[in-house]
């Protein structure tokens, strides 16, 4: 199935790894994802004090959350992540982790250094909207 997402680029904008803005036609349908985070089915924290396995953990948590909503990774038409920490390279590997699971559909997003986030351990969170073709059946 083909994304409704477009991803919006700009020659005027200085060259990021992402997309600037995206947009979704009228008609389509809003996936609100809550965040994903790095938990294991026995509810707890997956790999603490690693950034990269966290960011692993919850892209698949994000995949899971969108298959149950009927939809994909290419469907996410903006992100937000979320890092706890205050040094720019610990943000950087989950970034590049996160970046690596969407391939060429590189959203729109943010990287956020926080300083906590609400599970015990953990260090990494993604927040995403998606959007799906047509209305929900």
């Amino acid at each position: 199935m083909t994304s409704a997402v477009r991803l919006i680029r700009s020659d005027a904008l200085a060259d990021a790894p992402y997309a600037y803005a995206a947009t979704a036609p009228a008609g389509s349908r809003l996936i609100f994802l809550a965040g994903a985070c790095p938990l294991e089915d026995d509810g707890t924290t997956t790999a603490p004090g690693d950034y990269a396995a966290q960011a692993e953990r919850c892209v698949e948590t994000l995949k899971d959350a969108l298959a149950a909503a009927g939809a994909s990774l290419t469907d996410i038409i903006s992100t937000r992540v979320l890092v706890a920490s205050t040094r720019q390279q610990d943000l950087v590997t989950a970034w590049d982790v996160i970046h690596a699971a969407f391939g060429t559909h590189d959203v729109p997003s943010t990287l956020l250094g926080v300083t906590v986030l609400g599970y015990d351990h953990q260090l990494v969170e993604i927040e995403a909207i998606a959007a799906v073709a047509g209305e929900e059946s």
